[in-house]
């Protein structure tokens, strides 16, 4: 069903899943206007660079929603903390990894060097801040990093695995396991 959208804001998550659904490549103006509701001519009003203008809005949000919700927790609060706060968090955004990681998708393909600037640095400042955590639970600096590259891998095969299975475990387990097998807690402690 179409949906009425009156401001650019609005669009950006609808963008988001249709990019999800139909790819970047996939996802015509005829597709992106049906589906979002918005005439072509609303389209180009709100995104006059057309489509890629359209997919760097998404991926600007997605870093902000990254920020806030992920990386920022990750540098400020203690790793008994931090870590179970983002495998929550990455369980409810990525839906028991049923919703496609569309950084990810996009670096997958020829959209990475269009998208590079977007791209490199999410995934820079994701492992940047699991290092960070790492570090500050008093693990090596070479060590930190291994492990967060880990994680990191553990989420993104987690989400491939749960979306090729159709396994809602998948995600979770493969991420719980990432963070337990190195001995990093993955039950938050009791707050006070």
């Amino acid at each position: 069903m179409a949906r009425t959208v009156l401001e650019r804001s609005d669009l950006i998550p609808v963008l988001a899943e249709i990019f999800r659904r139909h790819g970047f490549e996939g996802a015509s103006i005829g597709i992106i206007a049906k589906e979002t509701g918005a005439g072509r001519s609303s389209l180009y009003h709100f995104f006059p660079g057309g489509k890629d203008e359209m997919a760097d809005a998404v991926l600007a949000d997605i870093a902000l929603w990254f920020e806030t919700h992920i990386f920022t927790p990750l540098t400020q609060k203690p790793a008994a903390i931090a870590l179970p706060d983002m495998i929550d968090a990455l369980d409810i955004y990525f839906k028991s990894g049923q919703r496609i990681c569309l950084v990810g998708a996009f670096a997958l393909d020829d959209l990475r060097d269009r998208f590079a600037r977007r791209i490199g640095p999410y995934f820079t400042r994701w492992r940047e801040s699991l290092q960070f955590c790492l570090e500050r639970d008093g693990r090596p600096s070479a060590d930190a990093r291994a492990q967060a590259i880990q994680i990191l891998a553990a989420v993104q095969g987690g989400i491939v695995l749960a979306r090729a299975t159709g396994d809602d475990t998948a995600f979770l387990t493969a991420v719980t396991a990432s963070v337990s097998h190195l001995g990093l807690p993955v039950e938050p402690e009791p707050r006070i």
